[in-house]
């Protein structure tokens, strides 16, 4: 097979990142929890979510934390942590002002309007008892688990996403499960003597199935999981996410598996589900085994009108892209597109299938991190803090330019969740990555060299306020670029309420179209570059 697939752009020098952290203000520190019982939640960290909460233009930051299994130390309870953006890379603590402290030990987290009240809702998927805060569009929020029927799931949680699974305008909520995991259960083993943690696949954990939850419209959700097809099936859930695999004009719902198979369960348009990743080639690696799948991300990264798909995974297992051939199959080609050179050694985590240099074609981050502490006493090859890795489309292939893209890829962390949105407004896409029993990173993009560019927000009328499940094509003289607006991604992370399109040296954008989620393609009229553009259903015209 040719590696002549991808849509030929300029390149324009290194990407380059610079760690800002230390000038944010933020202070949250992620809590593992470690009792020294090896409990596998400790292992996993945690996601994070990149919304407006406030819906003042600016991207704000929603930190999961851990929690104790045994005695409390002297001190408060670990909770989450939410940071209002302010401007100028500076944050503030809105934690106790927003009401959303969770104490819970976060997992897996995403964020939807699902009320349709105007503004962005946040759903936990805890190990234990989930959380649903609403938004009161003021500020705070109002914990309405209980009264939401979402009380019931207290399983070891993981990804979580919000959808329209059969399209009727309100918002479905997906949620994943890791492991039936009691802490009677967990128990250390040792390699040479030190303490181990168990993995997924040991005989004390069982797999789970998922489930599905349909919004009946009055802010209230009923479990559909055995009529929809979900529960049919049972794996050990990390990462998932939601969007068109096959360009049906429905949302699919794929999960990422920690050593067993991976499931994509393809919507017949009505909500019904049936689980297929055997037959599209992605339950498995390109040599048929189960990879320690862990995080995922949707985008089109040759530019042909089809979402692929990026899988990061254990250590002596390649992170993974997945072409999608267009005839309900896809194709590893991890090896020949170089999109993997570099991640074999480590254990990945989130990640993000993104155009930081504005070029016009999509680029990959991958946060790495063991989630054995003692890797280093036994095997030097390994080490429990790692590098995290930064692969530039070229236009032909993907090359590693880790080691050479500024101060933001020397940083050494237990790296799980991360997140991608322009944070600071300049036009091009800035990373937070939340790291394991330390402090979060986050990245300024200071690429020097940049592409024209485009942003877009969706605001739904008679589909979902936020868009989710629309897919949106940025038309140019010579080159269209699709993209899909998803709840929940990367590694139990949620990111990309605003579309960003990169656009290389391109000034004039001929047309944007819009395919609504259940309803109909609009199109929008020609724009200037370099502009965020807020889309409202209804005020474009019938192709």
């Amino acid at each position: 097979m040719s590696l002549l697939f991808f849509c030929i752009s300029p390149l324009h020098g290194e990407m380059r990142f610079t760690d800002v952290t230390d000038k944010t203000g933020i202070t949250f520190r992620h809590t593992i929890g470690a009792s020294g019982k090896y409990h596998i939640v400790e292992t996993v960290g945690a996601g994070l979510a990149l919304f407006d909460y406030d819906l003042d233009g600016d991207i704000d930051l929603y930190f999961l934390n851990g929690a104790y299994h045994d005695a409390n130390p002297a001190g408060p309870r670990p909770r989450n942590a939410l940071y209002r953006n302010e401007g100028n890379w500076r944050f503030r603590d809105m934690t106790d002002a927003a009401g959303i402290g969770d104490t819970g030990y976060g997992l897996g987290v995403t964020v939807g309007d699902y009320d349709s009240d105007g503004d962005p809702d946040l759903f936990l998927n805890n190990y234990g008892p989930n959380a649903l805060y609403r938004n009161n569009g003021d500020g705070t929020f109002t914990e309405v688990t209980k009264q939401a029927g979402l009380d019931g799931d207290v399983q070891m949680g993981s990804g979580a996403n919000f959808l329209d699974a059969d399209g009727d305008g309100d918002l479905d909520l997906f949620v994943s499960h890791y492991v039936h995991c009691l802490e009677t259960l967990s128990a250390p083993a040792t390699r040479q003597g030190y303490p181990n943690y168990l993995g997924p696949a040991a005989s004390i954990y069982a797999q789970t199935a998922d489930t599905l939850y349909r919004n009946n419209g009055d802010g209230t959700f009923t479990d559909i999981s055995g009529p929809s097809g979900i529960s049919a099936v049972s794996g050990a859930g990390m990462g998932s996410i939601c969007g068109d695999f096959d360009n049906d004009g429905d949302t699919d719902i794929f999960v990422a598996n920690d050593a067993s198979e991976n499931h994509l369960f393809l919507n017949d348009g009505t909500g019904r589900f049936e689980e297929m990743g055997f037959l599209a080639a992605v339950a498995f690696d390109h040599n048929g085994e189960a990879q320690g799948s862990m995080g995922i991300d949707l985008g089109d990264f040759d530019n042909d009108g089809w979402l692929d798909l990026y899988l990061t995974s254990y250590q002596g297992q390649w992170a993974a892209l997945y072409r999608n051939m267009g005839v309900g199959a896809f194709n590893d080609i991890t090896l020949m597109s170089g999109a993997g050179i570099g991640t074999f050694p480590k254990v990945t985590w989130g990640a993000g299938l993104v155009d930081f240099d504005n070029d016009g074609d999509r680029d990959i981050f991958v946060a790495c991190g063991h989630l054995q502490p003692y890797i280093e006493k036994y095997d030097r090859r390994h080490s429990y803090a790692q590098l995290n890795c930064l692969f530039e489309n070229t236009g032909n292939r993907y090359r590693e330019v880790s080691r050479t893209s500024g101060s933001g890829l020397e940083v050494k962390q237990v790296s799980r969740g991360a997140a991608f949105d322009d944070l600071d407004n300049d036009g091009d896409v800035d990373i937070v990555i939340l790291n394991a029993g330390g402090l979060p990173t986050l990245l300024k993009n200071e690429t020097a060299s940049q592409g024209h560019w485009l942003q877009v927000t969706l605001r739904g009328t008679s589909s979902n306020r936020e868009g989710i499940g629309a897919q949106v094509r940025v038309v140019t003289p010579d080159l269209t670029l699709m993209d899909e607006v998803h709840s929940g991604r990367s590694y139990q992370s949620h990111f990309g309420s605003r579309l960003c399109f990169g656009l290389g040296p391109r000034t004039e954008i001929s047309r944007i179209e819009v395919d609504w989620l259940g309803g109909e393609r609009e199109v929008f009229p020609a724009t200037p570059v370099d502009r965020h553009l807020v889309l409202v259903e209804g005020e474009g015209k019938a192709p």
